[in-house]
């Protein structure tokens, strides 16, 4: 995942930090030698971290600080809200025109994953009750205009597209006329990008830009480029003025600081994160949850969004009234399973929480792991209905009979009752109600 490798290195500087008690001035300017190397390791623009750290040291070294009973931890802060300020501030959202069809033109180097982004960006869009339209406009890349629609029948959203012979201007002109026709709001043009930059490239997506005059013109920036992902913005800024940018394939590079750099050398916000390789994987990029999870302290808020998304709402008030009454059953159970799998990854989920070992994460994902979630999985499907609402009433042969039935193991159905049983315990201690109280302050806090 981005960002691991500054992490890891932020936390260590922090964590020898909390074990000295009082600061003086030599162990905050230590530590802030430290922060500047891990940020130059991580890619960070060397003007960008030059600013960040003297920032962070004329705070870290005033007096509320040096006095204070827990230094460490107020040290954290302060770098914990200018790591915010750094990468952007406040979430910046889409904007959409006050005149339907909104027109929002993806722009970015060949390989940057401007196509994806396109769709993912599609579908994160009729999630909200739009009506996205996707453009075919690279006409110049091999099967670009059908990568689009094969994605475009993935997602069932629509793509419009005139051949590879038809100039891009024109392509973008007539789909706005067909987006007026069918009531499609966004378009989303996915225009070609290059190997490098170059003036045709600019002088095209210029044209385009004047024929339709977009609303959001999104550069598409791949997180593991390094220092070159600031030269790209820096430059498609210069030229084409973009109004903010999509970070592409954050989860492939332990590194990623130059995506960091990114708002400070454009002042344009990033608006969206790519997150995975499913089409789903597209968050709207929130600084302060992204500073937070970089410095281990975690992003509860970013997992509550995924559980709503994922999660019904019916079956979630079916459930908590079953935890309240302590009738919580292994149907209950293979149900939570199967929808937790369709947040994400485990490691995913779990980096999201508070102070989780990132060494530890590494080995969540293993393919044992996925292995026994099938295994799981088969055992509770071999079980009578009985069984699953009573799992009381299974002795041996009865575990014989569900251990042949799943293709597993008798001590594979003794781990899954005892584990089960374990959770029933802690279901029990949640039905006083103070989780979903937790869980009601921090979405007030959003």
């Amino acid at each position: 995942m981005a960002f691991e490798s500054l992490g890891d290195k932020l936390q260590g500087v922090f964590k020898k930090l909390r074990g000295k008690g009082k600061l003086n001035e030599k162990d905050i300017k230590d530590a802030m030698r430290e922060i500047k190397l891990a940020l130059l390791e991580a890619d960070v623009n060397f003007k960008v971290v030059k600013e960040f750290v003297n920032s962070v040291s004329e705070k870290a070294l005033g007096a509320e600080i040096m006095e204070s009973l827990t230094p460490a931890q107020q040290l954290v802060k302060i770098v914990n809200d200018e790591l915010t300020e750094m990468i952007g501030g406040e979430a910046a959202r889409l904007e959409f025109s006050q005149k339907p069809p909104t027109v929002i033109m993806m722009c970015g180097l060949q390989g940057a994953g401007k196509t994806t982004a396109t769709a993912k960006l599609a579908l994160n869009l009729s999630k909200q009750g739009r009506r996205p339209l996707m453009v075919a406009c690279d006409v110049y890349r091999p099967a670009a205009v059908k990568q689009l629609e094969v994605l475009g029948k993935q997602i069932n959203q629509p793509v419009f597209q005139m051949g590879t012979d038809v100039n891009p201007v024109k392509i973008a002109k007539e789909a706005v006329a067909h987006a007026v026709k069918h009531g499609n709001d966004p378009i989303i043009l996915d225009t070609a990008g290059r190997l490098h930059i170059d003036d045709e490239l600019m002088d095209e997506l210029a044209k385009i830009k004047k024929e339709v005059t977009p609303t959001e013109i999104l550069l598409v920036v791949d997180a593991m480029t390094g220092q070159d992902a600031v030269n790209v913005a820096k430059s498609f800024n210069e030229q084409l003025d973009i109004t903010g940018v999509i970070l592409s394939k954050l989860d492939g590079d332990t590194r990623g600081g130059a995506a960091l750099s990114v708002k400070q050398v454009t002042g344009k916000p990033i608006k969206f994160a790519s997150v995975g390789e499913k089409l789903s994987d597209l968050e709207q990029f929130h600084p302060e949850r992204m500073a937070s999870r970089i410095l281990g302290m975690g992003d509860v808020l970013t997992l509550i969004d995924k559980a709503q998304e994922t999660i019904d709402e019916k079956q979630a008030a079916e459930l908590e009234a079953k935890i309240r009454k302590q009738q919580f059953d292994l149907n209950d159970f293979l149900q939570q399973l199967r929808q937790i799998k369709k947040m994400g990854s485990f490691s995913q989920i779990l980096g999201m929480l508070p102070g989780m070992d990132r060494k530890m994460l590494d080995q969540v994902d293993t393919e044992e792991n996925a292995k026994r979630l099938v295994r799981i999985e088969a055992i509770i499907q071999s079980m009578t209905e009985e069984e699953r609402r009573k799992p009381g009433i299974i002795g041996a042969s009865r575990k014989v009979r569900i251990s042949k039935g799943s293709g597993t193991r008798v001590q594979d159905v003794n781990q899954l009752l005892k584990q089960f049983g374990e959770m029933q315990k802690m279901m029990k201690q949640l039905s006083g109600g103070r989780q979903s109280k937790m869980l009601k302050r921090l979405r007030k806090m959003r």
